[in-house]
């Protein structure tokens, strides 16, 4: 086909045109000889100047008065174009003839989402295919020339920053708010890129930007701050330091010069995402209420972080929450995960085994607190298949502070059923008050009967647990079988999203220590006369269970008899229920103890734990807390019930033992026993203490 002469109408905002270029250098790849006329914005005009392909730039005002327009479509007819490629929809395209033009209300495949790509069908539709599309690599419509980059080198040499270093850009602005991820994160992130990764961070932007980016400078640790000198306010007399700030510093030019030669981009949805995206730039990209479908990232090695929330992409200039919770639940480790996976492992895609097919995931565990600790591997797994989507977790209130402040989740939803939820009026209520989240997948790790009809009315597409306690409400049912304790409840928890295709990489335990509840139990040590070089046994002396618990004598002496060996200052922890029953082994101790009992939260006991040498406790929650802390535990085991035996409800960790006598009995009757409880007798003190002294050992040998 013949064209001879092209009126290529691009777009106003520097992004979208970037959008435009692969239809223009495909123009230019398919036509070499044809004249080339761009129209465009004033803001863009930068990107087509001094390119001896394109034959004129035409800077077009949508502002400017209706007798100027005129004019200029007077002028534009009389040229009598061969083709005219409208990508802005004006009447420019409608009303000018050619033999080639694009037409305004072209209807574009639903199949077709992103913008690059929708810009390119409407191409080939014109020309019937005619045009062949292919990456053009030299002659862009937007390149770089040499004094651009020898500008970029020198800014480069002036900083300390070689070839063979990991330069990493970050463009932390955005021209609209909503689609700026908040500049503290961005700060941690630049921190951490420093300091993780040996990563020589630029910082670029407009003037619009530059407030985000003086933040982050003014707030770094000191052995990371640049000062000014000359042209480059971050040139420290030949001195290396990481952060370089070219905020409001470079042309558009320069701009990408820099991109060609950076080994990852960090940034929101920008126009230097997709300045990145044209020269192949390896891009990690933080999408909060746009569609990244439509807009997200097109180089060959690209993430896009971002949260599934019910939502969504909204693509409104105002979020109608006022939370603009999209990119509020966005954490600096999720970020981090994907340049973990460009920098580190070279990935040019998610990884093997990240799926999309849910956005909306609820986990559900609502029993004990060493229940929901380990359920705690489910969580990583299922961010580690998902990164993208909204993890939430519905548990009881006790259990709050085990999920609150874990990594890998969006959102905690408490549900009380022996309280604010115990009628079924209210659990009707909140069952209603969830299905506005529009979770699409449900994990029921421990199954009641309350929470398969609260999934089930919240209208949760697909419902996994096991079939029991009206099973016959969830989608997906696994036969139930933990009664037979043939594996660790870790296992049967894991078992479900087995199911799903998802195979752990990791099964550790997690609990999270709150700065908050470090400095409270700081304090409180402190006003006890506990300070920091002093050795610390903490015992758990309740259960949830009469046949669970060891004898009180017994506690006592071997808390008496660590005093005397090891020197240890001796705490006592346990549900407010359980007071009476430390208080008893207290006062039967020869030594003064420091009772905790009911005085402590969950998360406060997570740093009392911290700081102790040893724990020990009968069969309860508290131990899988002490274990996914890392501190040894001696857990003490009666009952010989398959679902109740350490096999299934064990600690964990490297550091633990687990102290347990079979006595004989052919029937458990749990706390109807009729011998006394002989399994619990049966381990004697000097068990314990025997326990001790090998984990005691390992220690100091350490």
């Amino acid at each position: 086909m013949m064209v001879d002469k092209i009126l290529f109408i691009t777009l106003s905002n520097i992004g979208d045109v970037i959008l435009t270029l692969p239809v223009l250098d495909t123009l230019r790849d398919n036509f070499p000889q044809s004249k080339i006329t761009v129209l465009t914005g004033p803001r863009p005009r930068e990107i087509f100047q001094d390119n001896a392909r394109i034959n004129k730039v035409i800077v077009y005002d949508k502002h400017s008065r209706l007798k100027e327009k005129i004019k200029l479509f007077k002028e534009l007819r009389e040229e009598n174009y061969d083709m005219v490629i409208d990508l802005r929809n004006s009447f420019f395209g409608l009303f000018l003839s050619g033999r080639y033009n694009i037409f305004p209300f072209l209807s574009i495949s639903k199949n077709i989402k992103h913008m690059r790509d929708r810009h390119l069908y409407r191409l080939r539709r014109i020309t019937k295919g005619c045009v062949t599309l292919r990456e053009v690599r030299e002659n862009r419509a937007l390149n770089t020339n040499s004094s651009d980059e020898e500008f970029i080198n020198q800014v480069l040499i002036q900083n300390g920053i070689k070839k063979e270093d990991k330069i990493v850009v970050i463009s932390a602005g955005a021209r609209s708010h909503i689609k700026r991820w908040g500049k503290e994160r961005f700060l941690e992130l630049t921190s951490l890129l420093t300091k993780d990764f040996g990563a020589k961070v630029i910082l670029v932007g407009d003037k619009g930007d530059a407030h985000i980016n003086k933040y982050i400078i003014e707030n770094l640790p000191p052995h990371q701050l640049v000062y000014s000198k000359a042209d480059f306010p971050n040139w420290c007399g030949g001195l290396q330091y990481p952060i370089v700030d070219l905020t409001a510093k470079t042309t558009l030019r320069q701009l990408a010069s820099l991109l060609k030669k950076a080994g990852l981009l960090i940034t929101n949805d920008s126009a230097v995402l997709h300045l990145g995206s044209y020269f192949n730039t390896p891009i990690v990209a933080v999408f909060g209420p746009t569609d990244e479908t439509r807009y997200g990232p097109w180089s060959e090695t690209s993430l896009v972080v971002k949260k599934d929330i019910f939502c969504r992409p909204c693509a409104k200039a105002q979020c109608k929450f006022g939370t603009l919770e999209c990119m509020q639940l966005i954490k600096v480790e999720d970020v981090l995960r994907r340049v973990r996976g460009i920098l580190v492992a070279g990935r040019r895609s998610p990884v093997a085994g990240q799926r999309e097919d849910f956005k909306r995931i609820l986990i559900v565990r609502t029993d004990r607190i060493g229940d929901v600790v380990l359920s705690t591997p489910v969580i990583k797994a299922i961010r580690d298949a998902y990164p993208n989507a909204y993890i939430a977790m519905m548990v009881s209130p006790y259990a709050k502070d085990i999920v609150e402040g874990n990594p890998y989740l969006d959102g905690v939803i408490i549900y009380d059923k022996d309280s604010k939820h115990k009628s079924w009026h209210r659990t009707i209520k909140f069952a209603h008050n969830l299905k506005k989240k529009r979770f699409d997948l449900a994990i029921i790790l421990h199954p009641t009967n309350r929470v398969h009809l609260v999934t089930f009315l919240a209208g949760i597409h697909k419902r996994v647990g096991y079939d029991r306690k009206l099973g016959f409400l969830l989608t997906d049912r696994i036969k139930h079988i933990k009664q037979l304790g043939e594996k660790h409840e870790l296992e049967y928890n894991l078992d479900l999203i087995r199911y799903l295709g998802i195979e752990p990489e990791e099964k550790n335990t997690f609990m999270p220590i709150r700065p908050i509840s470090e400095k409270q139990v700081e304090e409180l040590l402190q006003q006890k006369g506990i300070i920091e070089s002093d050795k610390i046994l903490a015992i758990h002396p309740g259960a949830s269970c009469p046949s669970k618990i060891w004898p009180n004598d017994r506690f006592a002496e071997v808390a008496d008899r660590l005093i005397d060996r090891y020197g240890f200052k001796v705490l006592f922890v346990a549900a407010a229920a359980d007071l009476a029953l430390a208080q008893r082994v207290v006062k039967q101790m020869h030594h003064p103890a420091l009772n905790l009992t009911g005085k402590i939260s969950v998360s406060q006991l997570a740093s009392v734990l911290k700081r102790c040498q040893l724990f020990i406790s009968n069969d309860s929650g508290p131990v899988h807390i002490a274990s996914a802390i890392g501190i040894p535990v001696i857990s003490i085991f009666g009952r010989n019930q398959k679902g109740l035996s350490p096999q299934r409800w064990g600690p964990l960790g490297v550091k633990d033992k687990i102290l347990h006598k079979e006595v004989g009995c052919i029937e458990c009757l749990a706390h109807n026993c009729e011998k006394e409880f002989a399994c619990l007798k049966a381990i004697t003190v000097d068990d314990v203490l025997n326990a001790a002294d090998s984990l005691l050992e390992k220690i100091e040998e350490k």
